[in-house]
């Protein structure tokens, strides 16, 4: 008999990829409480999903990581809703850097797809991605923090925020074959049983320099950034690709990916 917080599998992330999966199948819907819901709405969704598989959790604060976080293993889930049409090949990371470890915690990243502009506060959720951490980004050194520098401006009073946001690409920018299906991407040597068909190998390779900092001159609003060679350079991460038995859906595979190092002008806005 399966105890309270226990996995059927022995592998959490199996039993909540499931889940998820068999409830967007079922119809199960998103609720959006109010019109103004535009961030939380895929993450309740996805809560009551991990609430049906018996596991304890907790729950992250407004701006911790990851959002979910289970008990009994070192599992833990970023949640990442995405309108579609819309933005969908990359998305902010506020707070961390994505990563497959975080504090010793295995990261997975849940990306769901539901309808730009529903008639409705009821509506599905389109697909989802449930992807290991290193697919993002397989480095587990870099630790996030936020620096002040103060005595800026003509009276030496103010002090510069240097609060970093990071844009990543999401798997559905990354590959083809993602849009519109239930898909599981996790590291080739992980093994997920016999509740699943494996629909694509993935491989990503490591850049050849690697930014390890930055400077910003406040004179001529240029930021240069700082490069080294990448001891890794072309090292190759290797992803197994997997959706349920019986469930039909093409076959996933890499978009053509070219990683460029470079400075891009946005067009800022106003902080609401």
């Amino acid at each position: 008999m399966q105890d309270v917080g226990e996995s059927k599998s022995g592998l959490p992330f199996l039993d909540v990829f499931v889940r998820c999966a068999e409830g967007i199948v079922g119809g199960k819907l998103i609720t959006r409480e109010s019109r103004r819901d535009k961030e939380f709405h895929f993450q309740n969704w996805f809560r009551a999903r991990l609430s049906e598989t018996g596991l304890n959790f907790e729950v992250g604060g407004r701006n911790s990581y990851p959002d979910f976080r289970l008990v009994a293993t070192t599992d833990g889930f970023e949640v990442k809703g995405l309108a579609y049409p819309g933005r969908e090949a990359n998305y902010d990371c506020n707070s961390q850097v994505p990563s497959g470890n975080h504090n010793g915690r295995t990261i997975y990243y849940v990306f769901g797809r539901y309808p730009a502009e529903p008639d409705g506060d009821t509506y599905p959720v389109l697909d989802l991605v449930v992807c290991h951490g290193d697919f993002l980004n397989a480095d587990h050194t870099y630790v996030h923090k936020n620096k002040s520098v103060k005595g800026f401006g003509s009276y030496g009073d103010i002090m510069i925020r240097d609060r970093k946001m990071y844009v990543a690409p999401t798997p559905f920018g990354l590959t083809t074959g993602t849009a519109h299906n239930q898909t599981l991407i996790v590291p080739a040597g992980a093994e997920v049983g016999a509740r699943f068909v494996e629909v694509g190998r993935l491989v990503r390779h490591e850049a050849d320099n690697l930014i390890v900092g930055y400077t910003f001159n406040l004179r001529t609003n240029i930021l240069t950034p700082e490069l080294v060679d990448n001891p890794s350079a072309g090292k190759e991460h290797v992803f197994r690709v997997y959706r349920l038995k019986g469930v039909p859906g093409e076959g996933v595979a890499m978009r053509p990916v070219v990683a460029k190092v470079g400075v891009e002008t946005e067009n800022e806005q106003d902080d609401e």
